[in-house]
């Protein structure tokens, strides 16, 4: 694994943790497998990284060979009961790669949070509190298919958010409202946040539909929409069954190499805002 994901990139240098988070309020665009095998590929690069589960449904956990019966504590946990972060975090057995598994209790959090205080800056408190965290270069958040509280965690806790966009028929009208949303936490909670990028998965090259969708995206995002694109792929999805990242379930195929190459272009993208700054 690691001579061929190795070309991904030279590990950025920051001694800053940096927190992405992955976001799209509609499902099954590949979101959680892009965060899954986006922290793999980063890992392997020789960055140490967090992935922290903020979605009720598991499947990052899951897909990282955490079964349901095995997570009792994890980001519900942190969010709601004010857990320190290194006290729910996970070995995943990947080198560099660690997890904040998402517990059956979590699906209650979005009600549960109403009522605590500075709800929309949970996640942000705990993980800026967290000493085990700040030893991390990078936290991926994967954010649920949706745009509350949870979500709206992330987002505030986020310093970049990278949005996967399915080259599908809707797939521009959905974009467009997790592109307020973001502008929205921007002027009001989170005035750092920035967008690391769009990337275009699930692209079918046999489907015409697919290459006018990424060309709309291209037209209208310019160079926000990065370079590489995921395609349709069976080891993809085959995957997360067996419990492991594409890239270490398969890491010659075309999903896996196409991920290892959207790593490069976000670590190239970070390295480039760190030298700006």
């Amino acid at each position: 694994m690691h001579s061929d994901a190795s070309a991904v990139s030279t590990p950025a240098t920051s001694t800053k943790t940096r927190i992405l988070a992955v976001a799209n309020q509609k499902g099954g665009v590949g979101k959680t497998t892009t965060a899954i095998n986006l922290a793999t590929a980063i890992a392997a690069a020789g960055e140490t990284v967090l992935l922290v589960d903020l979605d009720p449904q598991g499947n990052a956990s899951t897909g990282l060979g955490i079964g349901r019966g095995n997570r009792d504590i994890g980001t519900y946990a942190m969010l709601v009961d004010g857990a320190a972060p290194d006290s729910v975090t996970r070995n995943t057995g990947i080198p560099n790669l660690s997890v904040i598994p998402a517990e059956p209790d979590l699906v209650g959090a979005e009600i549960e949070l109403v009522a605590q205080e500075r709800r929309e800056f949970r996640l942000r408190d705990a993980l800026r509190s967290g000493h085990d965290c700040t030893g991390h270069s990078f936290i991926v958040i994967d954010c649920p298919p949706s745009l509350g509280l949870l979500t709206l965690n992330g987002l505030v806790a986020a310093d970049a958010v990278l949005v996967p966009l399915q080259c599908e028929f809707f797939a521009l009208e959905g974009i467009s409202q997790v592109m307020r949303t973001i502008d929205l936490v921007k002027r009001g909670l989170n005035p750092s946040l920035t967008l690391q990028g769009i990337v275009l998965t699930m692209f079918d090259r046999r489907n015409n539909l697919s290459d006018l969708v990424a060309a709309d995206a291209r037209s209208f995002f310019g160079d926000r929409v990065y370079e590489t694109v995921i395609p349709r792929n069976i080891r993809v999805s085959e995957a997360p069954s067996h419990g492991k990242p594409v890239i270490l379930y398969d890491l010659r195929s075309p999903g896996a190499q196409a991920y290892v190459r959207l790593a490069g272009e976000v670590l190239r993208r970070e390295r480039g805002m760190a030298d700006a700054a």
